[in-house]
């Protein structure tokens, strides 16, 4: 137990003292705060831009829509009506004056050009060509214009006064979502979400770049001949053992300081925003109990465990980074097969695919966190998912031990799946 501490210590120390440590510690906080703070700031700055307004409108309707949306476009009374075009044409006309208008765009006199069809109801054919095709804001101005302007003249034609169809058709809905839990009001739904996301991601990606140091800090011992000489007062399993633990460590230092520091941003994200002119969103930090954090901890270390035993196992393995790169491709997939199950899992919390990705123990360490982020999970299924975990963690580290033990003095050509076999088998 004595050296064990004495490899765990070297590990931690080692690594906390490096640069990339301190660069890194320093670095993701700032991230955090790019995450938090930018988005809400770009949200509020991102407004549909009068480019919007520069099309031409092909009118085949014969209703005289085409100008019910130029003048909505181009702001109403109080707007510039010299923006937006319309071209009220016949359908036997309708190709020449698409062909005119790609011209105007190709030349860059124009973003773009609106056709709207001959039929409007039950299902309307409209359609947009243009250079600004791809701005989601100025696309979803656009839609929203021609539905408005699309009911409010089919209530017109039904014989509704024109001020009753305006006050009808002028209303902006803004839902508002609150998350129920088993525990009672969780917060805002659309925060839950990105939150839920955010923890998943943080896992993924933390798993897997301390995945990496171990395997890197495997082979380098390995490459430079420093693990004869610590074999030789070690025994191999206490040094695989440390070095995981001595990595955990850091992790969850760094992890630790990432955490408060978000969590100070949060808090103080008001007055920053203050500062920036931007009002801030009137959203509720979702509820986080105790017994859900603790559970996030213990997947986290337990994932940690079982992919760094597997990725140290490879270090002890291969002898050049060419090798690892080959060999660690099996491993490495399975944790971004996880990450693309992250959105699907979002949509659906408490489907068939999300219980068993929780159950299963090379997804469960990021699958079951996201879940518990998002919907209230069922004990069983909790204690059933850890169990599992459990035994593939302790599975792993088997593995990995009996491989260590072996590749750790083995040089030259990486072994066969055979051989593998052959060394679990004498390490028993």
């Amino acid at each position: 137990m004595h050296k064990l501490w004495i490899v765990i210590r070297r590990e931690f120390q080692e690594r906390v003292r490096s640069r990339w440590f301190i660069v890194s510690t320093i670095l993701v906080p700032l991230l955090m705060g790019l995450v938090i703070v930018v988005p809400i700031v770009l949200a509020a700055r991102a407004v549909p831009s009068n480019d919007v307004a520069r099309i031409t409108i092909i009118d085949v309707s014969g209703t005289g829509l085409g100008k019910s949306v130029a003048f909505a476009l181009d702001g109403g009374i109080t707007g510039d009506t010299s923006l937006t075009r319309v071209t009220a044409v016949p359908v036997a006309e309708l190709a020449a004056a698409e062909s005119s208008a790609t011209r105007e765009v190709l030349a860059k006199r124009e973003k773009g050009y609106l056709v709207l069809g001959p039929a409007l109801w039950p299902k309307p054919a409209v359609r947009y060509a243009g250079s600004n095709a791809s701005s989601p804001i100025d696309m979803n101005r656009l839609q929203r214009t021609v539905r408005d302007q699309l009911i409010a003249t089919r209530l017109r034609e039904a014989g509704m006064d024109p001020k009753q169809v305006e006050s009808l058709t002028g209303l902006d809905v803004q839902m508002h979502t609150e998350r129920l839990t088993a525990r009672g009001r969780g917060g805002s739904g659309e925060v839950s979400t990105i939150i839920a996301f955010f923890v998943a991601f943080v896992l993924y990606i933390t798993i897997f770049f301390y995945g990496q140091i171990v395997l890197r800090g495997v082979m380098e011992e390995k490459q430079t001949r420093v693990a004869e000489t610590v074999v030789s007062s070690v025994r191999p399993d206490t040094l695989l053992f440390g070095k995981i633990l001595g990595v955990g460590g850091v992790a969850g230092l760094q992890l630790l300081i990432s955490g408060v520091a978000t969590a100070v941003l949060v808090m103080e994200r008001g007055p920053l925003l203050a500062r920036l002119h931007v009002p801030m969103p009137a959203f509720e930090m979702p509820h986080v109990a105790p017994a859900t954090a603790l559970l996030l901890v213990v997947y986290f270390l337990l994932g940690y465990v079982v992919y760094a035993a597997l990725f140290a196992a490879i270090g002890s393995m291969v002898s050049s980074e060419q090798d690892a790169q080959q060999v660690q491709l099996p491993i490495a997939l399975l944790l971004v097969l996880t990450a693309t199950f992250i959105q699907p899992v979002i949509l659906a919390p408490e489907g068939r695919m999300a219980d068993v990705l929780s159950i299963l123990p090379f997804s469960s360490p990021i699958i079951m966190p996201l879940r518990l982020s998002l919907v209230s999970v069922s004990a069983w299924r909790v204690v059933v998912s850890l169990a599992v975990l459990l035994g593939g963690a302790w599975l792993a580290v088997w593995l990995a031990a009996r491989v260590y033990r072996t590749g750790l003095l083995m040089y030259g050509k990486r072994p066969s799946l055979r051989e593998l076999v052959r060394w679990v088998r004498a390490s028993g």
